[in-house]
């Protein structure tokens, strides 16, 4: 692995636990979140993803892949459980130190360009977990 490489940087840093602490869909800040949970952590490991609460009960889990070369930068979740079983999500993200931004479209839709929601896109901001 060349540790210069914008995709291997990016990987290694989203390594761990993340709780999520905002929730928006459909260009609405108080959605209700249908495959979260209030303050649910979400584990990577490599390329998987696994979403709890935060008493440990799987909500969600599946596989990503990155695209750090491009502005913004991409990401696509496939999750192996729930309503979007096996369809790829597109999805952008953003990644400052301890903090965690992605927002994804519907399968079959395009790649979100921007931070905003509108019909069809969830955005999801998360910090590192650090336990009590």
């Amino acid at each position: 692995m060349d540790a210069s490489d914008p995709n291997t940087h990016d990987l290694a840093a989203l390594q761990g636990i993340w709780q999520q602490v905002a929730f928006e869909e459909n260009g609405d800040p108080a959605a209700i979140d249908r495959t979260g949970a209030p303050d649910a952590l979400t584990t990577i490991d490599g390329h998987h993803f696994a979403v709890r609460t935060p008493q440990g009960e799987l909500l969600l889990e599946g596989r990503f892949t990155l695209d750090a070369s491009v502005t913004p930068k991409a990401i696509t979740w496939i999750d192996a459980v729930g309503p979007d079983t096996s369809k790829p999500l597109p999805a952008s993200y953003r990644l400052q130190g301890d903090r965690f931004v992605f927002i994804a479209a519907d399968a079959g839709a395009p790649r979100p360009t921007t931070f905003r929601t509108v019909p069809g896109l969830t955005m999801r901001t998360f910090v590192r977990h650090v336990p009590a």
